[in-house]
Parts: C-alpha cells; structure tokens; sequence
C-alpha cells in the first residue's frame, strides 16, 4: 500500500474539492451571489480604453461572472472545466461562447483576449502552469483579474453562520486569495468592495449545500451540516424574520502581463 504523505493527502483532497461543483450546478447557478460592478470595472482598468474589450471567463462555472461581464457590454468567451457548469452556463446565458478547457490548458490561440477574469477559482489552479497559459493567451498590456466574494464575518451573526457551516469563503480566511508574484505579470493590484445579497434562511442554507467542503460529504453528514445551519438561522434574530441580506466582501487581486 502506497505511504501517502500529509502534503499528497491535501492535494488529494484539494483535486477531489475542485471536481465536487458539477453535481450542484443548477444550485449554485440560483443561489451563489453576482459580482458588483465596481469590481468589474476596477478589474478591467488596465485595459478599460480598448473596444471592442475581449474577456476571457476563465474557470466561469455556470456564468456568475459571465453575466456581469455581459451586462457590461464586453465580448465574453467562457471556458470551463466541468461539463456540467457548462451546460448550466449556456442553459441560462444563450449565446454565449462556452468552450471545454482548464486553465492550464486554454483553448485559444496566442494573443486572444485583452483581460482574462476568474471568478471564485484562482484557488484551484497549478499556478505553475496556469498563469504562464493565461499570459499567452493575454494580449500586450493584457490584465488577469482574481475576485472572490467572502462572506463579512466581521459581522458577529456571519461569524457564527461560518463557524456552523465551515466555510473556508469569507473575510478572515481571505490570505492566499491573490495573484502569486509572477515574471509573466506585474505586481499586483489589490482592492475590497462592500456587497451583499438577499436572502432568506432556505436559499442561504442552499448555498452552503454549494460549497466545495459539504459536497464532498457523504449525503448523511451533508444532510446534518444542513440541518444544523438552518435551525440556526431560523433562530437567529438577524436571520429569522424571512429576507434578509447577507454582508459580503469582493477582492479583487489585478496584475498586467509583462509582455
């Protein structure tokens, strides 16, 4: 039997995470949050001037990021791993270029895109190799942009919210979510942005259901975490009284390519 070293059980673990999405993929294209448009904007800067402004949705899962791009008047093409993000991508976004691919392994020619933009998903790339193929795809002047929306645990309710349902997506936990120092790319630009979403205890606990750590349970321990973060906003005053709004904080991490 293989010595399996804590590092390659992590990394087991990491990959098994990363491929866990496509079981929930109506889910999370209903329940997780859109990103604001000034983030957006913030991200593009570098190469706001150019029209028509080529983006690539690297990692778009079912096109959170996507339609904000869209709204924005960009032309968009999407890549995406899971086939089953995919579908729910193009499902809910006709039109839209969605093509099978990593990114450590783009589908585009050299030179393609002017920014490449990655929604909730730099944390699972080889950065090894996945920032050297975005560089390439990247025209001169070219800008990735990393950006995450963190749940507002500096909030006392939306602390103990993610201590019940172990969420690693949220503000204190932030480190780590940024662009690495890369001879490919700049140093990188980092700002924060107040968001929110509307909830209501259902659709929040539906969201937990959507996060990497809980689909990897097995259906009984998925079905106890859920209980258990439900009663809790059924009870909690700041929760309990039907809609209400979920504090959130988007990072956006931007670096230019150096080419």
């Amino acid at each position: 039997m293989p010595d399996f070293t804590p590092s390659d059980r992590l990394a087991t673990e990491h990959a098994r995470r990363a491929r866990s999405f496509g079981a929930a993929a109506t889910d999370y294209a209903d329940h997780r949050p859109d990103y604001p448009a000034a983030a957006v904007t913030f991200a593009l800067a570098p190469v706001a001037g150019l029209r028509p402004l080529r983006v690539l949705d690297l990692a778009a899962g079912t096109g959170k990021l996507t339609e904000s791009l869209l709204r924005a008047g960009l032309d968009v093409i999407a890549v995406e791993p899971d086939a089953a993000m995919r579908d729910e991508l193009v499902g809910r976004l006709r039109g839209v270029v969605a093509l099978p691919g990593s990114a450590e392994a783009i589908p585009l020619p050299d030179n393609r895109v002017d920014a490449v933009l990655v929604g909730q998903a730099l944390h699972w790339f080889d950065l090894d190799r996945a920032l050297p193929e975005i560089a390439r795809v990247l025209n001169p002047g070219g800008v990735l942009a990393a950006l995450w929306n963190l749940d507002d645990d500096r909030v006392d309710w939306v602390a103990e919210f993610a201590e019940i349902a172990g969420l690693s997506v949220r503000y204190s936990l932030r480190a780590g979510r940024s662009i690495p120092a890369h001879p490919d790319f700049q140093e990188q630009e980092l700002r924060e942005f107040s968001h929110k979403q509307p909830r209501t205890a259902a659709s929040l606990t539906a969201t937990v259901g959507t996060h990497s750590p809980t689909l990897v349970r097995t259906p009984d321990e998925q079905q106890a975490l859920l209980s258990r973060v439900r009663a809790y906003l059924d009870t909690n005053p700041a929760t309990a009284g039907g809609e209400f709004e979920l504090p959130l904080v988007t990072t956006v991490s931007r670096a230019v390519v150096t080419k």
